[in-house]
């Protein structure tokens, strides 16, 4: 492989303007790109398959109205005094506004939902007595038309009596027809027609009193009827009311009130265009003495990667390189390669976020890696190639063999850091998966970058690549291009073992071990207290509208508004009437009997009765532990609701999702850090050709891994030092973070493994004494990688105070991590323990020697006996 890229560094500054040609292609692609396809970045995470996950797919399907993301916006008074007429009338208009955005499903009206809650009491009690009173009314009724009808009985009868009074007459009219006798058959039927005729005003008095009576039970029954349904509506507001406990849009004090907006898809795909829509509605609605702050769902704005904090790590690390190297050209050079390295990698990454679903961590991740190693691996180039320059090495020469040993170098710390990364991708979690191959591809651009761009830079930039002062002190004048002089510098002296910090250690090397072993545990020792979570918005910055918000909610009205759990019931078959409203009453009681729990409220059935969902109203917010114990005991409960409702549930909503996120992603880990460590350990078995180096190597990664860990914990949850690094309220840890700690700590710190101890593993191989060869090799790489850490750990600090949160916790871990690993682990425990070690740290059985491939990383052939012939250099160089 060292001869490889020997040839391609050769190639690279004979071809330069060909390679520059390309990489300016390669750069206007990827811009274009960019333009075209870039899609909306995120902060919502989610990942399928877990419980709250497709509890709120299904809810999708069978209730679509409840399913959509929520915003919300908080009004307050500037004076801190009531609402006035005027203000509340801007709130409804606004919410009615907003409800006609096409991305907006519904606006509540904070002050009519207040001012129904709040008259609820007062209505149920004044239903309550005209219900009485009509109840009352009826029982009049009923009296009165059963006294009508008692008194009708008398008339009925003596009606009755005369009609057989006269059937008798009829029949003795019909005798006396048959018997002969006509004149006394004409006499009794003049006699039936008057006494009919005295008859017919009685009866038509008694029908008109009968149907008086019927008319009047009709009323009564539509009465009845009304009654009835009076009471439904009563139990029912009642209900209403009862499940409403707990709840308020209106503060105690009248001065705040919060408005929900109901988008109508979810969070992750609200389009940043419609959140700023609704934000421009809003502040054009506002009147005098009306001011309105947005939840960080609204506000949400990821589009800008670079802060002031972040180009302030990138002058330090600047800085570093103009001390180090001498030159503004030779510093400038590893900057300009990191930022064609980020150009291309953060680019790719960002152009195909429109087709794949990306959490806006990935690309800051890319950014933050690619200038980290992009800025070390052309650095080791760099002085490698200045070195041997001062050794009197012709400048094409030079460069190729600095491509083939320390790119060499390069190339497998790269790889290191690509497997630690692309492993991420193996627990099949989408966001760290797309998070760990966007920075894989980004460091994989960063090394072909190094390989091939930064030796055309070389071969153009020339001997200028080192300063007069640098050729004086090695005794030349700075011969002219080509020439293959000799230097007068004795090597040994510029790495005088005696002032060498490699020297103290091994002067001492227990103490070495136990002193920095015995940091490290100690600083490790909060992370035994690691509790992780999603960010909400307690954790943005304290001068923004997400924060105010945040607090303003959670003051007015309890922390637990900021993170309502999403219970989704599902009702018996064949429920009637008020039936399913006292189902969901009795879960909404059994729900706040519940530990933790201030508020259930129903708030939407489906069309088929089959499916409801209620809100319910944690007392802490959604980052509390106890909310996390109110889900998982939820989940726990489920089964005892049931068997006393009759109703099953399930639970959903963002605290949820964030509990399942985390808690995949914690149990995703040991299978994590198991491939990454043995992938890694089998490219360190190649690279050392030992056994205990790699086991060394591993053993002082986690330690500054366990550091990294406990302080994190230390600043970031429990808030030490938390006015220094900007922790206003102290929190569980960024569930994806210690997998993204592992695989970049790990990758970075085999990075340095590998330009320390293959210079030791160089030293002995040449047969120097292999403690002799622990100082030797130490030397020779202690300065540029001293230089590469602290640009590294320049450029992680940088992130300490982004603007965007969620990255700050990262990018401490990062710097402490490369900070601890770097000068506490590789410069003083590895050194300190190979030197106790002594010859056996080499030791590997003869059979896997035989057939493990020699991959030569700091490429000895190529510096093998036998120089070879100075090249001529190339037309132009200079």
């Amino acid at each position: 492989m060292a001869s490889l890229l020997y040839s391609l560094g050769k190639l690279a500054a004979r071809k330069r303007w060909w390679f520059i040609s390309a990489w300016l292609a390669v750069m206007v692609a990827i811009g274009g790109s960019v333009a075209a396809f870039a899609g909306t970045l995120s902060n919502t995470f989610s990942i399928p398959g877990t419980p709250s996950q497709q509890v709120l797919d299904e809810l999708q399907g069978s209730l679509p109205d409840a399913a959509g993301g929520l915003g919300t916006i908080v009004f307050s008074t500037d004076d801190g005094g009531e609402f006035s007429k005027e203000q509340q009338d801007a709130v409804a208009r606004l919410a009615k506004d907003l409800g006609g955005l096409d991305a907006v499903k519904s606006a509540t009206d904070p002050f009519e939902l207040q001012s129904a809650l709040d008259d609820a009491p007062q209505q149920i009690e004044d239903g309550q007595a005209q219900l009485d009173e009509a109840k009352a009314k009826l029982e009049q009724g009923q009296a009165d038309l059963d006294a009508g009808r008692q008194q009708l009985e008398p008339g009925k009868a003596q009606l009755a009596a005369a009609e057989e009074q006269l059937q008798a007459a009829e029949a003795q009219a019909a005798q006396a027809d048959a018997a002969g006798q006509p004149a006394m058959a004409a006499q009794i039927r003049a006699q039936l027609e008057a006494q009919r005729a005295q008859l017919e005003p009685q009866k038509a008095q008694l029908e008109a009193a009968e149907a008086k009576l019927d008319d009047a039970e009709q009323q009564l029954k539509d009465g009845r009827s009304d009654y009835e349904s009076g009471v439904a509506d009563l139990q029912a507001a009642k209900l209403q009311q009862q499940s409403s406990e707990g709840v308020r849009f209106v503060s105690d004090t009248g001065s705040v009130a919060v408005m929900q907006v109901q988008f109508e898809k979810s969070m992750m795909e609200v389009a940043k265009e419609d959140r700023e829509a609704v934000q421009e509605m809003t502040e054009s609605a506002l009147v005098s003495g009306l001011h309105a702050e947005y939840s960080k769902d609204i506000v949400e704005d990821i589009s800008q990667l670079f802060g002031a904090a972040e180009i302030i790590g990138i002058t330090v690390a600047a800085a570093v390189l103009v001390i180090m190297l001498g030159t503004l050209i030779a510093a400038g050079l590893p900057l300009l390669m990191a930022i064609v390295g980020v150009g291309v990698g953060v680019g790719g990454t960002i152009a195909l976020s429109g087709v794949v679903e990306m959490s806006s961590v990935s690309p800051v991740l890319a950014l933050m890696l690619g200038l980290a190693v992009g800025i070390d691996y052309s650095l080791f180039i760099v002085n490698r190639h200045r070195s041997q320059l001062l050794a009197g090495m012709p400048l094409e020469e030079s460069i190729g063999r600095a491509t083939g040993t320390s790119g060499n170098a390069v190339l497998f710390a790269g790889l290191t850091v690509i497997i630690a990364l692309a492993a991420l991708a193996v627990p099949g979690i989408p966001f760290p998966t797309v998070l760990g191959l966007a920075g894989a591809a980004t460091v994989a651009v960063a090394v072909v970058v190094a390989l091939t761009l930064t030796p055309a830079m070389l071969a153009v930039i020339g001997r200028r690549i080192l300063s007069k002062r640098a050729w004086a002190r090695a005794g030349m004048s700075g011969p002219a291009e080509g020439s293959a002089a000799t230097t007068t510098a004795d090597a040994a002296s510029v790495n005088d073992p005696k002032r060498s910090w490699a020297r103290v250690v091994t002067r001492r090397p227990w103490l070495a071990l136990v002193a920095g072993v015995a940091l490290l545990g100690v600083m490790a020792v909060p992370a035994t207290q690691l509790r992780l979570g999603l960010p909400d918005g307690s954790s943005e910055p304290a001068d923004s509208t997400a924060y105010r918000a945040y607090t303003q909610l959670g003051d007015s009205f309890g922390e637990g508004i900021n993170g309502p759990l999403v219970v989704v019931a599902d009702l018996p078959d064949g429920l009637q009437g008020s039936e399913a409203d006292e189902k969901l009453l009795q879960v909404s009681r059994e729900l706040r009997g519940l530990e933790y729990v201030t508020a259930a409220v129903p708030f939407g059935t489906s069309d088929d009765g089959r499916t409801a969902a209620l809100q319910v109203i944690p007392e802490e917010g959604p980052a509390a532990e106890s909310t996390e114990e109110l889900v998982h005991n939820l989940r726990a409960q489920a089964d005892s609701i049931e068997a006393s409702t009759g109703v099953g549930i399930s639970v959903t909503g963002q605290p949820a999702m964030q509990i399942d996120v985390s808690d995949k992603l914690a149990d995703a880990m040991p299978v994590y850090l198991a491939i990454v460590i043995g992938l890694s350990l089998i490219l360190l078995l190649l690279v050392f050709r030992s056994i205990l180096v790699p086991l060394l190597a591993t053993a002082g990664f986690l330690l500054s891994l366990g550091a990294s860990f406990g302080a994190v914990v230390a600043i970031y949850q429990w808030g030490w030092l938390s006015s220094v690094f900007g922790v206003h309220d102290p929190g569980p840890i960024l569930s994806f973070l210690p997998m993204i700690l592992i695989g970049v700590l790990f990758g970075l710190a085999m990075d340095y493994q590998m330009f320390l101890v293959s210079g030791m593993r160089e030293s002995y191989a040449h047969g120097e004494d292999a403690r002799a060869a622990v100082v030797s090799g130490f030397n020779h790489g202690a300065k540029v990688v001293t230089a590469a850490a602290i640009i590294m750990v320049s450029v992680f600090a940088g992130f300490v105070f982004s603007h965007l949160t969620m990255v700050r916790p990262i990018g401490f871990g990062l710097a402490l991590g490369v900070l601890l690993d770097a000068f506490v682990v590789r410069m003083t425990l590895i050194p300190a323990a190979m030197h106790l070690l002594g010859k056996s740290v080499w030791w590997m059985p003869r059979w896997l020697e035989k057939i493990l491939p020699d991959v030569d990383v700091e490429g000895a052939k190529l510096s093998a006996p036998g120089p070879r012939e100075p090249e001529p250099e190339p037309v132009g160089v200079r």
